[in-house]
């Protein structure tokens, strides 16, 4: 679809490391040097002295196209080699291109491509890739390339892995894993070489790995949650971008924890694609900071 509610000539940019006077005046010289004009600016610091310094911008620039590269360099030479931070810019009106790994659970990834198509989330779909033929249909329904790559239970899972990074090589700006059920390898998510988003079902760290509705129904919890975080070679134990809870009390079955936590699962994960597609997300070792 056509995304004609992105806003043109708008850029972000985010900036990272280590505090010290001058960042913020610096980084608007050289905005202001472009004419840019900022609309937009939140910024954090850990610890004026020494601490991480955390900075997201939101700025318009008349033609920001033509502006780009002598703005790029000129971030370049002050915020990277003078400031010695860590940064990037990019243009707003490019949607991010994301890539959906989803297995027979369609919930979340339905309503990712709901989403899309209804202009909610800044992202293009180039393909939906599953173990399972289940999505199959739906997934062709909204005129998006779905694959099918089975991975052998318990087998090893090389020879998949291998098919999926072919299909996403250069083709894709971020991975979603909408509820795909399988564990990524580190080789994977290294030759994949872009951001990969996992959604777990519950409140992380509780009731880490396969089956949480089943433990947390068997341990009596008054919270069912879900949890998207950045995918990492730790199961569940990467960056965590969002949370969010459901009450629930003894009389619900483990039937009804499921269906009332898929609703926690598709409004957490539409979140954390969305703060991530707007740059709104900063990693932080194993912490994020979000804008």
């Amino acid at each position: 679809m056509a995304h004609n509610n992105l806003p043109k000539n708008h850029a972000s940019l985010v900036v990272h490391g280590e505090d010290r006077s001058g960042i913020v005046a610096a980084v608007a010289s050289v905005l202001a040097k472009h004419g840019a004009n900022i609309v937009s600016l939140d910024q954090h610091s850990e610890d004026p002295e020494g601490g991480a310094f955390f900075q997201r911008t939101v700025m318009h620039v008349p033609d920001l196209t033509a502006a780009m590269p002598a703005l790029t360099a000129h971030l370049e030479a002050v915020v990277g080699d003078e400031l010695g931070l860590e940064w990037r810019l990019r243009d707003l009106s490019t949607p991010l291109r994301v890539a959906i790994l989803a297995s027979k659970s369609d919930h979340c990834l339905l309503d990712l491509l709901w989403r899309q198509r209804r202009g909610e989330l800044p992202i293009s779909v180039p393909m939906v890739i599953s173990n399972h033929t289940d999505v199959a249909e739906d997934v062709r329904f909204f005129g998006i390339p779905f694959f099918h790559i089975p991975t052998p239970a318990g087998g090893d899972r090389t020879e998949a892995e291998a098919e999926i990074v072919k299909l996403l090589a250069d083709n894709t700006d971020l991975v979603v894993l909408a509820r795909y059920m399988q564990i990524l390898s580190g080789s994977f998510l290294k030759e994949v070489g872009v951001p990969v988003i996992n959604i777990h079902h519950s409140f992380l760290p509780a009731f880490i790995g396969a089956g949480p509705y089943k433990r947390a129904k068997e341990r009596g919890v008054k919270l069912i949650g879900s949890t998207a975080h950045y995918v990492t070679e730790d199961l569940d134990e990467g960056p965590i971008i969002e949370q969010d809870v459901v009450r629930v009390s003894h009389e619900e079955s483990l039937a009804e924890l499921v269906r009332r936590g898929a609703d926690v699962e598709r409004q957490v994960l539409a979140r954390a694609v969305l703060w991530h597609c707007e740059d709104r997300v900063i990693r932080n070792g194993n912490r994020t900071i979000v804008f």
